[in-house]
Formats: C-alpha cells, structure tokens, sequence
C-alpha cells in the first residue's frame, strides 16, 4: 500500500488539474510512445487503434483530469472506477503492471512540463499515482477473487462453434470452452474479451465485444455479435482491426481466447426489487447487441420459461436499413409471444420488401423520441423506469439529454461505450 499523498499534496495534483487541462494529451501520448517502446509485450493489452488514432491518450488525459480535479473527493469517481477496473480485468491486467505505468506517467509529466515540473510537483503526483494504483488493485483484485470462484482465471481458450449471419455487416459468433468445463453465468449486458495474434503486428490483440444473448447454464457457449466495421464507419476513420479479422479469417473450428465476463452495464433479471419497474432499451445499428440480451433475459423465450421478475419492456431501434440492422426477426418473434413488450424502429432507408407496422414504425429519420408514446414506449409517468442505451457515443449522449429534458433523472440513464474511454 501506498501511504495517503498529504494535505499539501493533494493542494498541488488539484492546482495542476488546469496544466493537465492544456498539457494532458501531450502528456499521455509522450507517456504511451515511451511506455511501448521500452516494454513491447504491453503492446499485448493496448488497442493499437485507439493508440493509432489517438483517443487511447485522450481518454487517459480525461482520466488523469477527473482525478486531479476530485482527489479529495473520490466518490465522483466511482463510476469512472468501476467502468476501468472491469475492463482492466477483463484485459488481464496486473498488479505489478500500475508500477511500470506509475514510472512513464511521471517520467512523462517531467518531459513535458520541463522546468515547470518542480520536485514538489513530482513528488505529489508520485503520491497521488500510488494511492490511485492501489484503488484500482484492491477493486481488481476482488474481481479476479470472484472469477476465480468460477475456476476462471486468465485467458481461457474457445473454439467457434457456429458463425451466423445477422445483417449485411454483423455476425454472431458461438463460442464453445475448448476444456469442455461448464461456463459461469453473466449478468445481461456485460461483454467478454476477445483476444487473437496478429501476425502482420507481431503480437496479441484484445478487443470487448458485448454477450448477445441471455444467459443460459446448459447452452455451453457464449454468443458475440460483430460487426465488420469499415473506416467510413470510425468516427477516427480507421477500419475495426479485430473485426475485419474475425470475419475475414476465422471459420469454424478456429480458436480464440477469452476472458471471464466484465462490466457495469447490465440488467440483473433476477433482482425481485425491479418488479414492474419498465425497462426500455434503447439503441442504434451494432449497439443492440448488449440489450438483445437484456431483451431476452426479460421476456419469454419460445418454449421456455418465464422471468424470474416481470418487467414492461420497450425496444427502440435505429438503423440505416433492414439489411442493416441485426435481430430484426428475432424481436418480432418475441414481440409477437410477449405482452409485455413493445418495439418501435426507425429506419433511415426503406426497402422495396419493407412493410410499416412490421419492419419499422418510423421511416426515413434517425431515432426521435418525440415519435413515440411518452407512457408507452417511454414510460415517462413511472418515476422507476429505467433507461439502458448503447450505440455511438453521440447517439447516447444526445438520448441521454432528451430524456432528461423530458423529466427522467439522470441517475436512471445507463450508457454503455464500446470504445476507449467513457461518456461524459
């Protein structure tokens, strides 16, 4: 354990807080250009995407501005906390892997601040950073404790046992354990990671991809549901590395591996205290893939049983086109066997074989919620609803807002970020 900074250091990290406003990107890119090119194998946990097209060191920057900000008051971090330390679990991060960042953030802070980085500064970084890493170790260190309950621990080899189709650019995965062992259950919404060599890079690559489908003991696999992502759909312009490669070249029977399922967002369907308290589900193109599963641990399957706790359910959709959008049959199906389900989705562009009422409910505009019912869709009048939203940043963002404007407190909207860094 680190010893706490002091009064007088904590005065110094929150003074700095608006050099790291103007100098943090600077910082963390000098920080992971050093970091990497003296400890090739780290190369194995960081996205080269998110280095390449730099939101890597943006989000770090955010992240060491947020702490800078409320060292002395850490509970508005706790969001923040849990979102990283789930991912740093997921990517199997180590304790002793914070001691080799501690060493490049300071060297980092000290080769571009120069002069201005005097040995008072220093050293009160040196202390924030500890106590900080030791945060981050004890809240991963009781993940890793409960995933290994699940004789689970580090990476776990799956072979794929099916790929399927579920538009022109999304693919689900099914993942079976290469040892044959049972899989632990996971909490709807929550994601795996994905790990494969790269050949062309010379090493291992790690990337989340959310469970698509309810949890279920007897199933032994997981599904994840990808979409090859093109470089017109980056907003960095960069075409999905991992994505490409999981559809271009690994067929069935190949191997990858995976880690123990992470993530703070998620729906726990068993929860008696959330009886009656609507759910609505909110997302755009490959952001459905958490709340399908959501979707499916609340509803009925086909011959199946029903959910532990009844919940009103509303699925709202955007898509670019039919062709586009993934489990479109699957929710009519359940639409059609569930009462308690409504579905509303906004179809940019209209096919020849579209049919309002069955495909869509809103054509040629992006998602509006001003379109649907503010108690049936929305359930606006029930100070319980919750929201649950996944898609781009912006997309979340701007429901997130418009939600907030109609009322709804914000405490009860739950984004979900595939990419690097969180949601404001």
């Amino acid at each position: 354990m680190a010893p706490a900074p002091t009064e007088s250091q904590i005065a110094i990290v929150k003074a700095t807080a608006p050099v790291l406003k103007e100098h943090g990107v600077a910082i963390t890119t000098v920080f992971y250009d050093n970091m990497l090119r003296e400890n090739p194998d780290l190369h194995n946990i960081f996205s080269t995407t998110s280095q390449t097209s730099g939101r890597q060191p943006r989000a770090l920057a955010g992240a060491v501005l947020g702490y800078a900000t409320y060292i002395d008051d850490l509970g508005k971090l706790t969001h923040a906390v849990q979102r990283i330390a789930h991912k740093h679990v997921s990517l199997q991060v180590t304790p002793a892997q914070y001691d080799i960042v501690g060493k490049y953030l300071i060297q980092a802070i000290g080769q571009v601040l120069g002069d201005a980085a005097t040995p008072a500064i220093v050293d009160a970084w040196v202390a924030a950073y500890g106590a900080l890493a030791d945060v981050f170790i004890n809240v991963e260190g009781d993940m890793y404790k409960a995933n290994a309950a699940h004789n689970w621990v580090g990476w776990r080899k799956f072979t794929i046992a099916r790929k399927v189709p579920e538009s022109a650019t999304i693919t689900s995965f099914y993942l079976s354990p290469v040892d044959g062992l049972p899989l632990p259950s996971f909490l709807p919404g929550q994601y795996v990671s994905l790990q494969v060599p790269v050949p062309e890079l010379g090493y291992l690559q790690s990337r989340q991809y959310s469970l698509s489908s309810a949890p279920s003991p007897d199933a032994g696999f997981y599904r994840i549901s990808v979409k090859k992502e093109e470089a017109a759909d980056s907003a960095d312009n960069i075409p999905g590395l991992i994505s490409n490669i999981l559809h271009a070249k690994y067929a069935v029977g190949d191997a990858v591996e995976l880690s123990h399922p992470q993530g703070e967002f998620f729906v726990d369907p068993s929860d008696a205290s959330k009886t009656g308290v609507p759910a609505v589900l909110i997302s755009a193109g490959v952001g459905a893939t958490p709340l399908k599963a959501i979707l499916d641990s609340l509803t009925t399957p086909t011959g199946g049983k029903p959910p532990a706790v009844e919940r009103p359910v509303s699925w709202i959709h955007a898509s670019r086109s039919s062709a586009a959008m993934p489990f479109g049959d699957a929710v009519r199906q359940v639409c059609r066997e569930n009462g308690n389900l409504r579905a509303n989705v906004f179809l940019r562009n209209v096919g020849a074989g579209d049919e309002e009422g069955v495909h869509y409910e809103f054509d040629e505009t992006r998602l509006d919620l001003e379109k649907v019912d503010a108690e049936k869709d929305l359930f606006l009048g029930d100070a319980r609803a919750e929201y649950f939203i996944c898609g781009p940043e912006g997309f979340m963002v701007d429901v997130r807002e418009a939600l907030v404007k109609k009322g709804v407190d914000r405490e009860r909207v739950f984004l979900e970020l595939f990419a690097t860094g969180d949601v404001a």
